[in-house]
């Protein structure tokens, strides 16, 4: 069974052809019309420019474009599956950009559960602006995590939804122990406290 590249150098040689004049005659750039008689598969030009410019050859030279291009389709397609075998790796089909998003989705929502899991059992921060110098009355302002609930001495003290707090105090005595503590939802506690002097 004759194959087109052969059929085609035969051709060329019969009537006593170059490729180079073939290449100035036709318009078909040298290297193809190389690649099509050696069957260099990677540098074939894409369809249909391929069909084309090897009907115009196979014209040139007095064969039957017809029979040469389906007979050329017929030898090249014995080496395409090696070819769609390199590339099938990295084709994007459906199915895979449909595993890709999924798995995204999965750990995006794993990520976003573990943050969650981690604050919620963490100790709340808290940071108290301590007053300088004694005084019968203190005003103690600090912040802490939005959720969670102060207590200043045992006596509760409104958050507001930035986490800030502040509360005024009445000392009775000069040295004066102040506590100041904040407890998550989770029930995790974190505790300032200062000798006031």
């Amino acid at each position: 069974m004759k194959r087109a590249s052969f059929l085609l150098e035969t051709a060329r040689l019969d009537r006593e052809y170059t490729l180079d004049e073939i290449s100035k005659k036709t318009k078909i750039p040298f290297r193809y019309l190389q690649a099509f008689e050696l069957e260099k598969v990677a540098n074939f030009p894409d369809e249909p420019y391929c069909s084309l410019m090897l009907k115009e050859y196979a014209s040139f030279l007095g064969l039957n474009p017809d029979e040469v291009v389906s007979i050329f389709r017929r030898d090249y397609a014995k080496k395409t599956p090696q070819n769609n075998q390199k590339n099938s790796i990295f084709v994007f089909t459906p199915q895979f950009t449909y595993t890709v998003i999924i798995a995204l989705l999965i750990i995006l929502f794993s990520t976003y559960l573990i943050i969650e899991y981690i604050k919620f059992n963490r100790p709340p921060i808290l940071k108290v602006d301590w007053p300088q110098n004694f005084s019968k009355v203190v005003e103690i302002r600090g912040t802490t995590d939005a959720e969670s609930t102060i207590k200043i001495n045992q006596d509760l003290v409104v958050v507001d939804q930035n986490g800030n707090f502040v509360k005024k105090l009445e000392l009775s005595t000069p040295e004066a122990k102040i506590v100041v503590e904040s407890t998550s939802p989770a029930g995790k506690s974190t505790i300032e406290e200062k000798i006031l002097k």
